[in-house]
């Protein structure tokens, strides 16, 4: 077994210490309930709602097709794959694609002992436009912290969930 992978001792306190049942002792507990409706238990059942705002995918002046051809992978990868856009595609969250780009795809063992999908989008990256609004630099967003009392994280739990995308870079 890959040494990085967490052993199922640790999976399973690390599972357990990120359950309501574990933040009853938190001071924010009773706040977090009132709001648990705001902490889905389950992935979406469909697209984000349209708020006027797609993510577009715009290539650079003179850009081949990007294509990657994908390499080998373990059959509990090739699985966890044919799953993961299984349960998309029902979903209505993902569709078949006529893209003359092609990226590979592989997994990644999350801390739970589950599989992280993640595609080598290197290439097709290198051959966009950069966003005209780049994410803030760390010290920016650490200063603008800087007086705050109370933090928090959240697990996106998929990218595509969380903005449409402008449909003529669906192909």
């Amino acid at each position: 077994m890959d040494e990085s992978v967490l052993d199922e001792k640790t999976r399973i306190e690390r599972y357990d210490s990120q359950s309501w049942e574990s933040l009853k002792t938190n001071p924010l507990y009773e706040d977090l309930v009132e709001f648990k409706d705001v902490f889905p238990e389950t992935d979406p059942c469909e697209l984000p709602k349209d708020k006027g705002i797609r993510h577009e995918v715009e290539l650079k002046p003179g850009s081949k097709y990007c294509v990657m051809k994908q390499w080998p992978l373990p059959r509990e990868q090739v699985l966890a794959i044919d799953k993961f856009f299984a349960d998309r595609l029902a979903a209505g969250h993902v569709r078949e694609s006529t893209s003359p780009h092609s990226s590979p795809t592989f997994c990644v063992r999350k801390a739970t002992g589950g599989w992280r999908i993640v595609h080598a989008f290197n290439k097709l990256n290198a051959a966009t436009v950069p966003a005209q609004t780049p994410i803030p630099r760390k010290d920016v967003i650490i200063d603008g912290m800087s007086k705050s009392t109370i933090f928090s994280s959240m697990d996106l739990m998929d990218g595509f969930y969380q903005m449409l995308m402008r449909e003529r870079d669906i192909p």
